[in-house]
């Protein structure tokens, strides 16, 4: 099991640059497409439906991500008074219904990506984009967050089957605020080693 959530690490890692690379890319070429329409009077044409597309796919390709990391947006006001017993009883089919919701929007992406290749259907605009190719990669992104989902449930199932109720609340539980703050310290001290190197 440590391979795959090894694995499901390393994707999650790549589909997050995924991700920040479309999200950059569409924020320079809006920049541009800004710039042309105040001082030549033209326009890139379609910069903002790329962009729709790229904020559609970089969200669903970096759900599975979030999701290792725990870093999805939870109201947990209640849940650090809870026993820990009580905060995985809760966690547990949290995670299942996150990813049974996820699976359904996939299940009925599918249907519409199958109907835009079926109908062979194109974006109304100038670009005239095939609907089925972003459709089809912001599917792959809710089909890798499912896959994700699924290999971190069986792993928390197995550790709290195991005894091990720390490490299954760190794999699924909500980050404490001494977590929280680890974090933040550990990330600065990587870039204070990395200023030193400069």
């Amino acid at each position: 099991m440590e391979h795959v959530m090894t694995l499901a690490h390393r994707l999650g890692r790549y589909s997050l640059w995924f991700s920040g690379a479309l999200i950059l890319i569409s924020a320079l070429l809006i920049g541009v497409d800004v710039v042309m329409r105040k001082f030549f009077r033209s326009s890139i044409g379609g910069a903002d439906e790329l962009a729709g597309y790229a904020l559609a796919i970089g969200t669903s390709w970096s759900l599975g991500a979030a999701l290792l990391d725990r870093v999805h947006i939870r109201i947990d006001s209640l849940y650090g008074f809870l026993p820990r017993w009580l905060r995985l009883a809760l966690d547990l089919p949290g995670l299942a219904l996150f990813v049974g919701f996820f699976g359904l929007i996939a299940w009925r992406a599918w249907s519409v990506a199958q109907q835009s290749w079926v109908s062979a259907s194109r974006s109304h605009s100038a670009l005239a984009v095939p609907t089925v190719i972003p459709q089809s990669v912001w599917l792959a992104g809710l089909a890798l967050l499912i896959v994700v989902g699924a290999a971190l449930f069986l792993r928390a199932v197995i550790l709290i089957a195991r005894g091990e109720m720390g490490a299954a609340t760190l794999a699924i539980g909500t980050r404490s605020a001494p977590e929280e703050i680890q974090e933040e310290v550990r990330i600065m001290k990587e870039r204070g080693s990395e200023e030193v190197v400069r």
